[in-house]
């Protein structure tokens, strides 16, 4: 036994036990982004070849040379061979140059919501553990980031995994009301969300990060009702109007919701325009969703006759850690589509290793090289998450009017 666990063994009680190791646990986080970022341990996005960029825009390989020839726009990164590179902030400068080249192509390059298109604020819920949901919210965002769009994703989960997979560390990098609880919380300390919301290096990707305080949100609400005061009542419109705050910002917002049917995700489902339901297809997880609908269509029912607004542009089922040749996930599969239809997306999130293993070092795989993994694992992946993305994303240009 080392000499650490041997201290550890004499701790008597069981909370300074759970919280010695919450510590040393954070320590080595700590450490493992120090290494894994260096020199300032921040999380910095690869560059694109010039193809790359290209298919993002919708241009031409060639016709972006011509424009890097010209001076046209920023200036790639450009090898002794004459490779191309671009980071995800000149591709975005190269829509803005483009949409104002041609003005009459504007919206093909620049997709930004139009005059009388509603914010569109996805929460993405379940409250069976495991069932993917931040991994969802991550490559959606992702996903709208590289295909123009601007992004505002909301950690309301107090565990924060999203939160730590843009390479923020809770317990380290935030300071109280740094989270959606500063914008709700329901005393004279509530800050407007537009000062609580920072930028990340993905470029078109603010966040909202989560930590433990917002349990606080699910401890102060009962108080709140209680007390008879008009705050405690409506609870469930406070993220809806914190969110008000900034939706001139954002053409998208993306919610991870916490794994439980309390106030925090009532609060979402409600500030919602959409929402997607995430779904491992095993047996269990199929069961203990069962329950999560019941309880939820009672609950949303209870806010809709208190005033609370229940049309969604869309609810969809995402079938998520998807092995297709599987027999009894494909009997499962076809059992969810039997029963509810198109609610559930055609595409389904492959599992994949490659997704495991890029999110060992806090990364996606649009993050990634594609020589960073087995290429065929790394393409078949990346099919599956584009179509999943893709099709939701059709959904939101449905919900806007949009051809």
């Amino acid at each position: 036994m080392t000499a650490q666990a041997t201290r550890l063994e004499e701790l008597f009680t069981t909370d300074d036990r759970i919280s010695a190791h919450a510590k040393l646990l954070s320590n080595q986080l700590l450490q493992l982004r120090e290494r894994l970022f260096p020199p300032e341990a921040t999380k910095e996005l690869r560059t694109f070849t010039s193809g790359e960029a290209a298919k993002l825009i919708g241009v031409s390989d060639s016709y972006l040379r011509q424009l890097s020839l010209e001076g046209a726009g920023p200036k790639p990164e450009t090898t002794p061979s004459g490779r191309r590179s671009y980071t995800l902030q000149q591709i975005n400068e190269l829509r803005r140059y483009l949409a104002e080249a041609k003005p009459k192509d504007a919206h093909l390059y620049l997709p930004h919501r139009r005059s009388g298109e509603k914010l569109q604020a996805i929460a993405v819920t379940n409250f069976k553990g495991g069932s993917a949901k931040t991994t969802t919210t991550l490559y959606l965002a992702q996903y709208l980031a590289l295909q123009g769009y601007r992004v505002l994703a909301v950690d309301l989960d107090p565990q924060a995994s999203l939160t730590s997979m843009f390479g923020i560390q809770p317990e380290f990098d935030l300071e109280p009301n740094d989270t959606l609880y500063g914008a709700i919380r329901y005393d004279d300390e509530r800050r407007p969300l537009s000062e609580i919301v920072r930028s990340t290096y993905f470029d078109g990707i603010d966040l909202v990060p989560g930590n433990l305080e917002l349990m606080e949100f699910e401890h102060e609400t009962p108080q709140a009702i209680n007390s008879g005061g008009g705050e405690g009542r409506y609870f469930y419109r406070r993220i809806a109007d914190a969110l008000g705050d900034i939706e001139d910002r954002y053409d998208i917002v993306v919610i991870d919701c916490p794994p439980q049917l309390g106030y925090l995700t009532l609060g979402a489902l409600l500030a919602a325009t959409s929402l997607l339901i995430t779904i491992h297809p095993q047996m269990v997880d199929i069961a203990s969703m069962s329950q999560f609908l019941l309880m939820a269509a009672d609950l949303l029912a209870v806010l809709r006759r208190a005033g609370g607004n229940m049309q969604h542009d869309f609810v969809r089922y995402v079938i998520t850690r998807h092995e297709p040749h599987d027999g009894p996930q494909s009997q499962i599969v076809a059992l969810l589509r039997g029963l509810f239809g198109d609610d559930v997306l055609a595409a389904s999130v492959w599992k994949s290793t490659a997704i495991a293993d890029a999110g060992l070092t806090k990364q996606s795989l649009y993050e990634l090289e594609r020589g960073a993994v087995s290429r065929a694992t790394f393409d078949r992946a990346i099919e599956s998450l584009d179509a999943v993305n893709r099709e939701i994303l059709s959904l939101v240009h449905k919900a806007w009017g949009r051809a």
